[in-house]
């Protein structure tokens, strides 16, 4: 049996990554940048039961909605955003400001897309497994 994720769940974690990267960019704060690592860090780590953003959303959204997300697929979409979130902090470290902000809206455009209804990150996981399956890849 496949484990899944409920949809409000994963939307709340787009929500929060939306929101965190806007915030970042708004105040120019990096640091924020940090905080939203740590929070995806955990939530990877811990299978998303430490994700600040599903607990939150826990509390808040007690509907029973019947949507759901694959559980595989989710941790893919949080590795993506783990390593674009480190890659953005990497960058401000070294002071390249302009990778940053390049990795920071690659995030922002995947998360925002994905609440838009479209998932980069299931598309890249559909190529992914097309390639470890030995398929070519066709041209979209």
């Amino acid at each position: 049996m496949m484990h899944e994720v409920p949809m409000r769940y994963v939307k709340a974690n787009q929500v929060g990554i939306v929101t965190f990267v806007l915030l970042s960019f708004f105040l120019n704060q990096p640091l924020l940048l940090g905080l939203l690592w740590i929070i995806q860090v955990a939530g990877l780590a811990s299978a998303g039961k430490l994700n600040l953003f599903v607990r939150i959303a826990k509390l808040i959204l007690k509907g029973t909605g019947t949507e759901t997300q694959a559980a595989e697929l989710q941790r893919f979409n949080n590795v993506l955003a783990v390593l674009f979130l480190t890659l953005a902090l990497a960058s401000t470290a070294f002071g390249w400001d302009i990778a940053a902000y390049a990795f920071s809206i690659m995030l922002l455009a995947a998360a925002s897309a994905a609440l838009l209804g479209y998932c980069v990150g299931c598309t890249v996981y559909f190529w992914y497994k097309q390639l470890r399956a030995g398929r070519k890849i066709g041209r979209i």
